[in-house]
């Protein structure tokens, strides 16, 4: 079925993101920074917020676990933008492009509730999305089906309608298994020539 609607992830699609993009600018000794993106705030704990635990719960108890390492614990729920250095170059064009000719456009983003709440306000790229499920809200997260199910309700599309842009395999692979379209995000150009080929664009 023809593609109707495209479905963006945030992260590494649309916005780069890294912890270390933070945490580079406050840790200065080079083996406490390793072992602070390695074994602490790590990118799998980071997961549980988008999954939907607070940083109310999170911090404290990853805090027990590491009290040496406790003014980065707080640094990462503070300042959690300051990961996030800017978009992914090229996306937002198209994301322009595809609203220029009136693409239906939304998104699926595996992102902590409270850490959506302090970016999105600032980042006027969304106005152009028409609902956006956040996973950290629902309490889902990719690549579990039941997001993809719940998005389809929420659109009010059929997935074999969407086509849905994930830079993670395992997240694109779900969404596929689910009946939607899909494209396995590695750059902007690549995906400008699928949404080309798609005469989405």
């Amino acid at each position: 079925m023809q593609v109707e609607a495209v479905v963006f992830d945030v992260g590494r699609v649309l916005y780069q993101w890294h912890l270390r993009h933070l945490f580079e600018k406050i840790v200065d000794d080079r083996a406490r920074l390793e072992t602070l993106l390695g074994e602490v705030v790590t990118e799998e704990w980071h997961f549980e917020h988008d999954r939907g635990r607070t940083l109310g719960e999170m911090v404290p108890e990853r805090i027990a676990l590491y009290p040496d390492f406790e003014p980065e614990i707080r640094a990462y729920a503070t300042r959690f933008n300051e990961t996030i250095p800017g978009p992914v170059p090229g996306s937002h064009a198209l994301v322009e492009r595809l609203d220029a000719r009136r693409v239906p456009l939304y998104a699926i983003t595996n992102f902590g509730a409270e850490f959506w709440a302090g970016f999105r306000p600032s980042e006027p790229i969304f106005d152009r999305f028409r609902d956006i499920v956040v996973s950290g809200e629902e309490k889902l997260a990719k690549p579990d089906p039941a997001i993809f199910a719940l998005a389809e309700a929420r659109f009010g599309r059929s997935a074999s309608t969407m086509l849905f842009i994930d830079d993670n395999r395992a997240n694109v692979d779900a969404a596929a298994a689910c009946g939607w379209h899909v494209h396995h995000f590695t750059d902007a150009a690549a995906l400008e020539s699928d949404l080309a080929d798609r005469k989405l664009i």
